[in-house]
């Protein structure tokens, strides 16, 4: 929004002399008080508040002195032709001695501000500057192809697009670190390389630089970016010979790659280390269920409780059919009209002692006394203890499983760098773009030329208004 113009001041206040006289002595007059140069301006019929002095203002002034000052026995009033003539020639010339001037003046700032600084520019790119060779490589992270519904480990560790992004982020970060920057140069002497003799000095990394001047230095000449669109990694070396670049670039690869493997190692070690664990829990578990269907036959004297109770099932069985049989016999003799007494007391005696031996037996099998436990609990604890035992087994199976597979997790590399892009060394220097940066100067110099000119002109007509 443009600020409101001030108001001009009143005629007759000291702000209206001054601007008087300031205007006067613009025109080339000279008045002696700003009351003496308003009237000045007046009787040439100019407005003192509102009439911008111009050139032909102040040549008009300067060729036309004030009534008071003319020369005795000439009339002011009267102009000839030839006099009309003359003044706008010398105002012509006047005119055209300032454009000149304007114009030479344009023209050497033009020179001190804008095409000296580009030829010096230009002559160091051209020149001085020291020849570089750039080695482009392109890397993608990728993952095994786990097939169908991944589970277990493998499930855990493979992933989509979202995994390969984020692996993706982290080589470039690693890639782009002070980390990778150090090791770089203790393998193969980064630095060393650009502190060179044969390099100018612009280039040139000073012998004593610090670790934080190196690391601007490979912030410059190792470029690393990621496309998340194509999911592919860009890397651009940039060295004195082709030969070091390549090798910069093959050991930057090399560092890449060792960083990729390294991304899943932490969760897969985290992994069999959980599986081992459980696999140790389910084994020591089997050794107690065992221990106590091992205790429970050796404190019943049972070694397999179906056997036993079958055993014990058969006797019980044969007991049951001999009493069926000696209760026929019983009947067949008490159908007789004189029955055996004796007969009767001895069948009498074997029902009796029959009957007293399968009660025994069923109680020995379903009743517990105070020393001893019946049969039917005996085989209910060792079936419990068995079926735990069973179970226990099978757990350890599935930890076993779990085990092996998180072993061959571990020694599976999950994670691959493949180059889309090999490191190729060209055969001519790529660097420095002499041209492209000679022009970039000059537009830079310009620019900042007609910015400082365009300001200076601001501020001039705000102070002379």
């Amino acid at each position: 929004m443009m600020k409101p113009r001030a108001t001009p001041p009143q005629p007759g206040t000291p702000a209206y002399f001054r601007m008087a006289r300031r205007k006067a002595v613009r025109m080339g007059l000279s008045p002696k008080s700003g009351e003496e140069a308003a009237k000045m301006l007046e009787e040439r019929g100019f407005d003192v508040t509102r009439d911008r002095v111009t050139m032909l203002d102040s040549t008009v002034a300067t060729q036309n002195p004030m009534p008071g000052n003319k020369v005795p026995g000439e009339n002011p009033d009267i102009i000839t032709d030839e006099q009309r003539q003359a003044d706008i020639k010398k105002i012509q010339r006047s005119i055209a001695r300032r454009r000149r001037t304007r114009f030479f003046l344009i023209a050497l700032r033009l020179f001190f501000f804008v095409i000296l600084p580009t030829y010096l520019v230009g002559n160091y790119f051209y020149n001085v500057a020291t020849p570089m060779y750039q080695v482009d490589s392109q890397m993608v992270i990728q993952k095994p192809d786990n097939g169908g519904a991944a589970s277990g480990l493998g499930g855990l560790l493979g992933g989509g697009g979202l995994s390969n992004l984020e692996d993706s982020v982290i080589v470039q970060g690693y890639l782009g670190s002070r980390e990778a920057m150090q090791r770089l140069d203790r393998e193969n002497g980064f630095i060393a390389h650009f502190q060179q003799e044969s390099i100018d000095q612009i280039q040139r990394l000073p012998a004593d630089a610090s670790l934080e001047d190196a690391y601007k230095k490979y912030e410059k000449y190792v470029q690393i970016g990621y496309d998340p669109t194509e999911g592919v990694i860009r890397m651009s070396v940039i060295a004195i010979t082709p030969e070091k670049a390549t090798e910069f670039s093959r050991a930057l690869i090399k560092f890449a790659e060792e960083r990729v493997d390294r991304l899943a190692a932490p969760v897969r070690e985290d992994q069999l280390l959980g599986a081992q664990q459980n696999y140790d829990e389910a084994e020591q578990a089997v050794l107690d269920a065992a221990n106590v269907v091992l205790e429970l036959q050796q404190s019943r004297g049972v070694f397999n409780a179906d056997a036993e109770l079958t055993g014990q099932m058969t006797i019980l069985n044969s007991l049951e059919a001999q009493l069926v049989q000696k209760r026929l016999d019983l009947a067949e003799i008490n159908s007789n009209l004189q029955p055996n007494q004796a007969q009767v007391n001895a069948i009498e005696q074997e029902i009796k002692g029959l009957s007293e031996r399968i009660k025994e037996r069923r109680a020995n099998m379903l009743l517990s006394g105070d020393a001893n436990a019946s049969l039917a609990r005996v085989s209910g604890e060792l079936r419990i203890a068995e079926s735990n035992l069973e179970m226990r087994q099978m757990l350890l199976q599935q930890s076993l499983s779990s085990l092996e597979s998180a072993r061959i997790e571990v020694s599976r590399q999950t994670r691959y760098l493949s180059l889309a892009v090999a490191p190729v060394p060209p055969d001519v220097p790529t660097h420095p773009k002499a041209l492209e940066n000679t022009l970039l100067a000059l537009a830079l110099f310009f620019g900042i030329y007609i910015f400082l000119s365009l300001t200076i002109s601001i501020l001039r007509e705000q102070i002379g208004s």
